[in-house]
C-alpha cells in the first residue's frame, strides 16, 4: 500500500513516521513546494520507502490513500488537480468541510480528520469522521494508520469543531497552564530550567495517572488532598476563581470559530 501526502510539513511527516513505524511494508510519495520539506519527510518515513513526486497529481496517481497535509486557504487551489482521483482521500485541513471536497473530487471516498500536534511525537488526539461514500473498511483502516501516532476516535462531523475546542487547539492552551505554574515556581526561588522540568513532569505524569489507572479527576483530586493539607489551602484558592468557566468560555469560543471557518 502507498499512502501520498501533498504538503510535507511538521504534522504530515508526523503522520509519515508514525505509520512507517508501525508497518514496515507501506510505501510513500509526496509533494511540496520545498524540496527540504519532502527531505524530512523520507527521512521520517523511511528515505529507500519514499518517492518524491513532481506534482499533486502525480502523488494522486500513485496513492492508494491520499492525505491532504496543506493549509486550508491553499486547499482549493489544489483540488482541482486531484479531480479525477478514485483512491481513498483523508483531508487534515483544518474547518474545511468534507462536502466541500466531496463537491470536486466527486469520485473519492473522503474521510476528514482533526489531528493536533503532540502527534509530533506519537501522542497525537485526533477526531476523524466519514463523507457519504467512505466505506466501513475504509474508516477501519484509517482508525488503525491514525492509531499508530496516538488516540484517534470516530465522530460525526459535526463533532470536529468540538475535538479542535479541546484538542485540536487544547496543547496551546495547556501551553498556558504550563507555563503560569512555571513562572510560579521561578517566582518563588526555583531556577526556570528546574521548575520547567518539574511542571512538564507533573502534567505528563498526572495525564497518565488518570489514564493507566482509570482515576476520575476527582478521584485524584481527593488522594492528593489531605486534610488542612497544602493542597487544600491551594484549591481554596484556585476552587473560589471561576476557572470552569473561563476554561468552557475559551473552549466554546474555539468551536465557534471552528464552526465559522467551515461555513
Amino acid at each position: 500500500m502507498t499512502i501520498g501526502f501533498i504538503g510535507a510539513g511538521n504534522m504530515a511527516t508526523a503522520l509519515a513516521g508514525a505509520f512507517a513505524a508501525a508497518d514496515p511494508d507501506l510505501r510513500f510519495t509526496a509533494s511540496d513546494v520545498s524540496s527540504e520539506q519532502i527531505a524530512r519527510l523520507a527521512e521520517a518515513a523511511g528515505a529507500s520507502r519514499t518517492e518524491p513526486a513532481a506534482s499533486n497529481a502525480e502523488v494522486a496517481d500513485r496513492a492508494d490513500i491520499l492525505f491532504l497535509a496543506v493549509k486550508p486557504q491553499i486547499l482549493p487551489s489544489v483540488l482541482p488537480e486531484l479531480a479525477q482521483t478514485t483512491c481513498l482521500v483523508v483531508s487534515i485541513a483544518a474547518g474545511t468541510r468534507i462536502s466541500t471536497i466531496e463537491a470536486v473530487l466527486t469520485k473519492a471516498r473522503v474521510i476528514r480528520v482533526m489531528p493536533n500536534t503532540p502527534g509530533l511525537v506519537g501522542e497525537m488526539a485526533a477526531g476523524y469522521s466519514a463523507g457519504s461514500r467512505a466505506t466501513t473498511g475504509d474508516m477501519q483502516t484509517i482508525g488503525r494508520l491514525l492509531s499508530s501516532a496516538g488516540v484517534a476516535i470516530e465522530v460525526a462531523e459535526d463533532l470536529l469543531d468540538t475535538v479542535t475546542g479541546i484538542s485540536g487547539s487544547g496543547p496551546a492552551f495547556v501551553a498556558r497552564f504550563i507555563e503560569a505554574f512555571t513562572k510560579a515556581g521561578v517566582a518563588n526561588g526555583l531556577t526556570e530550567a528546574d521548575a520547567s522540568a518539574l511542571v512538564l513532569a507533573t502534567f505528563s505524569g498526572t495525564a497518565r495517572l488518570l489514564a493507566e489507572k482509570g482515576l476520575s479527576p476527582e478521584e485524584l483530586v481527593q488522594m492528593v488532598s489531605s486534610p488542612n493539607g497544602t493542597t487544600v489551602a491551594g484549591r481554596a484558592v484556585l476552587e473560589s476563581s471561576p476557572y470552569e468557566s473561563i476554561i468552557r468560555k475559551t473552549v466554546d469560543t474555539t468551536i465557534a470559530r471552528s464552526r465559522e471557518l467551515g461555513s
